[in-house]
């Protein structure tokens, strides 16, 4: 059986996620009639405290939307280096919205200095593009961005004039990883759906039909110092696709121009939106078995000679190769895969744990490149 790493883009919907999707009820989203879609839009900007959300295809669209929504041509966002929305969308903003990136480079905690936030905000002269936006991104390559930072960054974009957006791909993996820093419950017991009865568990494994109060309480804290967030449900979730943007009701229709003008119209969109529904209800408690499955890979790989694991917070595991090891990346990652095992990287590979992805499939990785080492 496959063990992929690859990213947590890669979970399969369990049968209970299929079963949701097959009994959603249907209509055209583009005339709003969708009422699976209309009932998502509405669970996902309650539980961050936003009046109203907007459910698209991807976060690529969900973070154009966004920064189409908070700026003109002409504007410019603040963005960090390594950010989704800055490097790896494709220049979207610049090639559509003729809005300029201004990226800024990361601290080693994945912050954006506050000194070089305040420094890169132009003055009012024509001479500069104007800026609008700050956008950051939370959790950053499996990085929690520190609460108080968070604060503190969005207060100051906030008092220079600044909207603010925040790139929440990963945004109840960062709520988890939260939580267990301010002594929440990671796992706590089983709630009532919004609007509904608790669901089952159910035997499926992966279903753990846990709302994880405190995880919902430390993501709208993070949602609460933004003006507009996206967050993914085809990550960690498990759903197999779509984003939701969050933000007042006049920015939601600002933003659902610009998804019309991108394609985003998915007419009986609500099977799609049942399955992000259902793992609101039944995917996120479960978000801290990632990680523990993560530390658990990182453990398993320390010590070996020319590797240098980066302690995870979360779902991603960073490791580096260094000296004669470099030689043997490319030799690494074909040996991964005769053994079932995928990865991605070169010479700083990444593992990322998800809901398809159990204790034995860690192990095997580990055992695997255990015995490539020892082997050289």
């Amino acid at each position: 059986m496959m063990v992929d790493l690859r990213s947590d883009t890669v979970t399969q919907p369990t049968p209970a996620m299929r079963e949701a999707m097959l009994a959603a009820p249907l209509g055209d989203d583009v005339f709003g009639g969708d009422p699976s879609v209309n009932a998502l839009q509405e669970k996902i900007a309650g539980l961050l405290g936003f009046e109203a959300a907007l459910f698209v295809p991807t976060g690529t669209q969900s973070n154009l939307c966004a920064i189409l929504s908070h700026c003109q041509r002409g504007d410019e966002y603040i963005v960090g280096q390594m950010a989704h929305c800055y490097r790896w969308e494709g220049g979207g903003a610049a090639v559509f919205g003729s809005v300029q990136p201004q990226p800024l480079n990361h601290q080693p905690d994945g912050s954006l200095a506050l000194a070089d936030i305040e420094a890169a905000i132009k003055p009012d002269d024509a001479h500069f593009a104007r800026s609008r936006l700050l956008a950051l991104e939370n959790t950053l390559g499996g990085k929690l961005l520190p609460f108080e930072y968070v604060q503190q960054a969005t207060a100051l974009a906030k008092s220079k004039g600044l909207d603010r957006h925040l790139d929440g791909a990963r945004l109840f993996n960062a709520a988890v990883a939260q939580a267990a820093q301010t002594g929440g419950n990671p796992c706590p017991a089983a709630g009532p759906s919004q609007g509904g009865a608790a669901p089952a568990g159910g035997s499926d494994p992966h279903e753990v039909g846990e709302r994880g109060g405190d995880i919902f309480a430390e993501a709208r804290r993070i949602a609460q110092c933004f003006d507009s967030v996206s967050v993914c449900f085809s990550k960690g979730l498990g759903a197999p696709v779509g984003s939701a943007l969050c933000g007042s009701r006049e920015f939601i229709a600002r933003a659902h121009r610009i998804r019309k003008m991108a394609g985003g119209g998915m007419r009986q969109a609500g099977m799609l939106a049942a399955a992000a529904s259902h793992a609101l209800d039944h995917h996120v408690g479960r978000l801290a078995q990632d990680h523990a499955l993560a530390r658990h890979l990182a453990d398993g790989l320390a010590g070996i000679q020319g590797l240098e694991v980066e302690v995870p917070q979360t779902n991603i595991v960073f490791v580096d190769l260094t000296g004669a090891a470099r030689a043997q990346s490319a030799a690494l990652l074909k040996h991964l895969a005769s053994q079932g095992i995928e990865a991605t990287g070169l010479y700083r590979l990444r593992f990322v744990t998800h809901l398809d992805v159990d204790a034995a499939g860690v192990d095997r990785a580990v055992a695997a490149i255990r015995q490539f080492f020892k082997a050289k």
